[in-house]
């Protein structure tokens, strides 16, 4: 079986959750399927293609680039059996695949445009592309892959002329061999971090849909014994870097011990300080599951999120971690839920043992690249 896997993000180049998913995806399915990655990027090597936006489009809106970037990847994919793309970026190049070889596609839904108006800000008049890109493709698509029962539910209330049979929940993975406790502490030491105080994790990019603004208000209020680590980049919008620069000002100056990690950290320093943190906390808006949840949980600490989305789907409330509902009482509530968790020790510890055992039974990336065949092998049977 020839694939095409068709995404934006692939290494060296992954700064979210979309990207994470394709990078340990595509290694299992390789061992699967003979399989192509197309990627935005220079250059080609180990069956991985990238592509970049026309020279002729420089400085256009950002949307148009994508939509050259899409033209290009449908160029070389010429001889697949199936197409599979993931996010909008790559939702157009598979939509065009399907329609110029006559090839089924796929689509992964990492998340909805419709669910996230706050693009707007980013793309401007390339927000209506990016949800005419998105809805064409999956209204068309075979079959859609949803990362979560709470995401299938986003999906078809979002696109009601989808068929139900047609959506299907293949969970986000994390491999548990590369994500376990790593004891070290030369990590905490560069980012300055003391290791004789407990600290609070973010992890994410500076976005509405990360909920960033609310955490930096939440954690004003927590223990003044605690840390708070913020690994927090890629900022969406200029707005928005300049909201979370004045928040984190104003924390800077009301605590101690804040700590912001602005650039992309190695995956080998994440993993030391996820190990180490108090707790991790997610304060997502929206997050169709959130694979930075099974990471920290993979590394054994406790999790504070917000229970929207897919996240319930991964963090058990009371067991691995809490979730705090998104009301008008969400940033007091995440206040109380980190104090709670970093104040009790012995049921922290509990948590993150607990959530390392989720993490490892329930998730792993081989079972989902065998899920993800499976459903290749149904589409092509029937085409």
């Amino acid at each position: 079986m020839r694939v095409g896997l068709l995404t934006r993000e692939y290494p060296p180049d992954v700064y979210g959750g979309a990207g994470v998913h394709v990078e340990f995806l595509a290694r299992e399915l390789g061992r699967l399927v003979d399989l192509d990655v197309h990627c935005w990027g220079e250059g080609h090597a180990d069956n991985v293609r990238r592509h970049r936006s026309w020279s002729a489009l420089d400085g256009a809106n950002d949307a148009l680039r994508t939509f050259s970037v899409d033209l290009a990847m449908t160029a070389a994919l010429q001889g697949r059996d199936l197409v599979h793309s993931h996010t909008w970026y790559a939702n157009l190049g598979g939509h065009l695949a399907k329609l110029l070889y006559g090839v089924p596609h796929v689509v992964t839904a990492h998340s909805l445009e419709p669910l996230r108006p706050w693009k707007a800000e980013q793309l401007g008049g390339g927000y209506a592309l990016s949800s005419w890109a998105e809805r064409t493709a999956i209204e068309a698509a075979d079959a859609v892959v949803a990362v979560s029962g709470a995401m299938r539910e986003d999906i078809l209330r979002c696109y009601p002329a989808l068929e139900e049979s047609r959506v299907h929940v293949v969970h986000n993975g994390i491999d548990t061999d590369l994500y376990r406790p790593d004891h070290g502490t030369d990590a905490l030491d560069r980012v300055g971090l003391d290791r004789t105080r407990p600290y609070v994790l973010f992890v994410g990019r500076i976005t509405r849909q990360k909920g960033v603004p609310h955490l930096l208000r939440a954690v004003r209020d927590i223990d003044p014994g605690v840390q708070v680590g913020l690994c927090a980049g890629a900022p969406d919008t200029p707005e928005i870097d300049r909201e979370f620069r004045e928040l984190f000002a104003e924390l800077s100056a009301a605590r101690e011990g804040v700590h912001w990690i602005p650039k992309m950290l190695p995956r080998p320093e994440v993993i030391q300080l996820l190990t180490h943190a108090a707790v991790f906390v997610c304060p997502s808006v929206y997050e169709p599951l959130g694979i930075v949840n099974l990471e920290a949980m993979a590394c054994g600490t406790p999790v504070v999120a917000s229970r929207v989305g897919g996240i319930p789907e991964v963090v058990a409330d009371g067991e691995t971690g809490v979730l705090v509902d998104l009301d008008d009482d969400f940033e007091a509530g995440l206040t109380r839920a980190l104090d709670a968790v970093v104040g009790d020790t012995a049921a922290a510890r509990r948590m993150g043992e607990a959530g390392r055992e989720r993490a490892v039974g329930e998730f792993g990336w081989d079972a989902v690249a065998r899920r993800t065949v499976r459903l290749y092998e149904g589409i092509l049977g029937e085409a």
